[in-house]
């Protein structure tokens, strides 16, 4: 983190348009499951009108005090009219409950879906719920000669989160979308230190998942007069800022060229210790391509890092993983793969699970119950081979591998395997 440029007191973004937040340069894992090896920012921010004065989200509780030190700057408590929270994460309303004690009178503008979290926060202060006004779209507060529109946009992270757009200043204050953990105290994008790789790699860790709803949000946002964007975390985008919004367009699109787009793919993950499974996997992926309007991919995760697949999973219509049994378990490659799933988004995708064993055969189902959890469609019990496959067994995974593809291919109605209803019979 640049120290230079550091202020104890707000900075200007334009006329009676302050950053209000704080500098965390240490900080190097966020939420256990990000590396921040530059810490980062709370962004917070202030409105002033003519008849009221903002405040567009606050910062994690433990940097209150630079909070309302630069808040005290520009503002008076009893000026403030308004809490805008964006998002309710704590790093974002870590000062709200004292924020309400300095200035009761404000009202709090949230999201309609975050009412229930708001509850949740002040419950441990005791504190009562403020007056508070669930906004959507098309929601606006006029502050004198100052207007914010609210964005419904669920699901960036959250499902409480929206975007706040200051429409005379041509500023969205976008929350978590365009934002990066990167901690720089020059704070502007055209400022700071070279950011592109904690940009991407906050989209892929956080945004990924939904880029659905990312595409909803850039809906909203891409007819908007952009002049700044101001995110929650990491530089301020004054320069160029609606060449994030397209890099974010460009992230949320399908990423691998599909050359037959008529059919469906099918990828076979498995790893064998005898070779026994990779038996299997091949015999089921002969099945599925012997169904017309199946495309089949197998990949044997001795040979590769489990990282390297996101992108296929994430275009895949059907995921297949095979796996022994050892010690009671699936194997870690297995499970490396499963783990980068959380990271794109695979609800109702086709999943089975298949796998040799020499005792006890549980890899199966606990894939499945993985798979199922991941919220992917289990339609077909998996299948389970004691050790070496005969000719019958592999007829057996031929015939797996047809159900599947008749069930991408639409040919079977889907139905759900409710696998806690299952005996598994010891081997």
């Amino acid at each position: 983190m640049r120290a230079s440029g550091i202020t104890e007191n707000a900075v200007e973004l334009a006329p009676g348009v302050h950053w209000v937040g704080a500098l965390d340069p240490h900080l190097r894992n966020f939420d256990i499951i990000l590396r921040t090896a530059n810490g980062t920012t709370y962004n917070a921010y202030v409105v002033r009108g003519e008849t009221g004065v903002a405040v567009i989200d606050t910062v994690k509780e433990s940097f209150a005090d630079d909070f309302f030190r630069r808040l005290e700057s520009v503002a008076r408590y009893d000026e403030i009219t308004t809490i805008v929270l964006n998002h309710l994460e704590p790093d974002h309303s870590g000062a709200l409950p004292e924020l309400l004690k300095r200035a009761p009178q404000a009202r709090v503008y949230l999201s309609r879906r975050a009412q229930m979290m708001l509850k949740a926060l002040l419950k441990p202060s005791g504190e009562a719920p403020p007056e508070y006004i669930p906004v959507t779209t098309g929601d606006t507060i006029d502050l004198g000669g100052r207007t914010l529109h609210f964005l419904h946009t669920p699901y960036l992270h959250w499902p409480d989160t929206q975007c706040t757009y200051l429409v005379e200043e041509g500023m969205l204050f976008s929350g978590d979308v365009f934002g990066c953990h990167f901690c720089d105290a020059r704070l502007y994008n055209d400022a700071v230190g070279d950011f592109r790789f904690s940009f991407e790699y906050y989209y892929a860790h956080i945004m990924r998942p939904f880029r659905e709803n990312v595409l909803d949000a850039l809906a909203l946002i891409e007819p908007l007069n952009l002049r700044l964007i101001a995110p929650a975390h990491g530089p301020i985008l004054r320069h160029m800022p609606r060449d994030y919004v397209q890099r974010y367009r460009e992230l949320a699109m399908p990423r691998l060229f599909n050359e037959a787009r008529s059919e469906k793919t099918l990828v076979v993950f498995y790893i064998s210790a005898y070779g026994n499974t990779r038996r299997m996997a091949e015999a089921l992926a002969a099945g599925a391509e012997s169904i017309g309007g199946v495309r089949v991919s197998l990949y044997d995760l001795e040979g590769g890092e489990s990282g390297i697949f996101t992108d296929l999973i994430e275009e895949a219509d059907g995921l297949a993983f095979g796996s022994p049994t050892i010690n009671a378990d699936a194997v870690k490659p297995i499970w490396d793969v499963l783990s980068s799933l959380t990271t794109v988004n695979v609800k109702g995708k086709l999943g089975a699970a298949f796998g040799s064993y020499g005792w006890s055969g549980e890899a199966v189902r606990l894939i499945e119950d993985r798979l199922r959890g991941l919220k992917l469609r289990v339609p077909v019990e998996g299948l389970r081979i004691k050790l070496v496959p005969d000719a019958g067994e592999l007829e057996q995974c031929h015939a797996l591998g047809e159900t599947l593809a008749r069930h991408l291919t639409g040919q079977v109605e889907h139905r759900e395997i409710e696998f806690s209803t299952l005996q598994v019979t010891p081997a």
